[in-house]
């Protein structure tokens, strides 16, 4: 009978190498099959169910933007944010019009009438409901590979930044500008070194090749990516509620934000040769850094 270890250093079938996880498997494992990339402590990390498994110290990654929430998500804490400790949020919204509907205590029937969203709430002049936007994205040199979540705060969201240094809501509104869909491009996700807290930007690096924007197209319709822009933090990493007497930890409150208002609402390169198809081993070696 095969040993394990053995059968798993074998070459895959060509036709189980697109197979990935069934439900099933999924459900028996506890594999939420959802990855996501944290900046905590101005680093990129990669977590799975809530650990983390590498990272990557460099100031920038190249992404593709699969899926994004159509809405600015709101998110609340009771307490303050407790090193090694997690919890779910105490209410959330998904829509940021009112609490999701399974949230057990919700602060208030709708968002903007909410006492935890008025300037002041939350530490200094902050707001103790916070502004954040979920996007599915891939590792743009493992175009065939893993979606993972990546939540905005409200820093990286919001405001105006030079076109090389764009907060997400104007780099979505200069490539829609241009005609173009983000889903079409390398995105390059930068740590802002200018910015006392971690901050992205987001800057276009070059166009999809056509076998590219077909796979992207394609996981941006999956289940995975779909679950990414829908879930909290805490849902992915299989973050469980607790009681603790004194303080009442965050699951994901991973920095501590200015105050960020949202803005009022109102009413050709060449295409790049793919690059070769990484397995996530490799990929875990490529994020891996030897002073980690």
């Amino acid at each position: 009978m095969s040993n394990d270890v053995t059968l798993f250093n074998q070459e895959v079938p060509a036709y189980l190498k697109k197979a990935g996880l069934d439900d099933m498997t999924k459900a028996l494992s506890g594999n939420t099959g959802l990855k996501r990339i944290s900046i905590r402590g101005g680093v990129f990390r990669l977590m799975v169910n809530g650990e983390e498994l590498v990272k990557n110290e460099n100031r920038f990654i190249n992404i593709v933007i699969v899926n994004g929430g159509r809405h600015i998500a709101r998110q609340f804490y009771a307490s303050q944010y407790v090193a090694g400790q997690a919890l779910p949020p105490d209410c959330w919204s998904n829509n940021g019009d009112k609490p999701d509907d399974s949230v057990e205590s919700p602060q208030s029937k709708t968002c903007d009438g909410c006492p935890q969203n008025i300037k002041g709430s939350g530490q200094g002049d902050s707001r103790a409901c916070r502004f954040q936007q979920r996007l599915a994205v891939m590792l743009a040199d493992d175009i065939e590979g893993e979606v993972y979540q990546l939540a905005l705060p409200a820093t990286s969201i919001f405001g105006r930044g030079d076109v090389d240094k764009m907060p997400f809501q104007q780099y979505a509104k200069y490539v829609g500008a241009q005609g173009k869909s983000i889903n079409t491009l390398v995105t390059e996700l930068r740590l802002d070194s200018d910015s006392a807290t971690p901050k992205l930007t987001f800057k276009p690096v070059r166009y999809l090749t056509e076998q590219e924007w077909l796979i992207a197209k394609e996981k941006g319709d999956s289940p995975a990516a779909k679950s990414a822009v829908t879930q909290t933090a805490s849902t992915t990493d299989n973050v469980k509620p607790k009681a603790i007497e004194s303080v009442k930890a965050v699951a994901v409150a991973e920095v501590e934000e200015a105050e960020v208002a949202e803005p009022t609402k109102r009413p050709a390169k060449k295409n790049a040769t793919p690059a070769p198809k990484k397995d996530f081993v490799d990929v875990l070696n490529d994020w891996s850094t030897d002073d980690a």
